[in-house]
């Protein structure tokens, strides 16, 4: 039977949430405490931050597009 059951992508959806989330805490942790890497160049542009926040963004985006029950798919 096709279309019942919970969309994969929901599931990709839920994890590049948690992910993206546990990035961006990361990263901003980094950032208030001012503990970066020695050696690592570019620390200026915080990109767990940034990469952080456009996974949990896409993630998200999955979650509620591909929501199970959702009406009118």
């Amino acid at each position: 039977m096709r279309g019942s059951g919970i969309p994969i992508w929901f599931f990709i959806g839920v994890l590049l949430t948690i992910y993206g989330a546990m990035i961006l805490g990361y990263g901003i942790v980094e950032w208030i405490a001012g503990s970066y890497p020695a050696g690592v160049e570019l620390t200026q542009l915080h990109t767990p931050v940034w990469w952080g926040g456009v996974l949990a963004a896409l993630g998200l985006l999955y979650v509620v597009k591909f929501r199970p029950g959702r009406a009118g798919k």
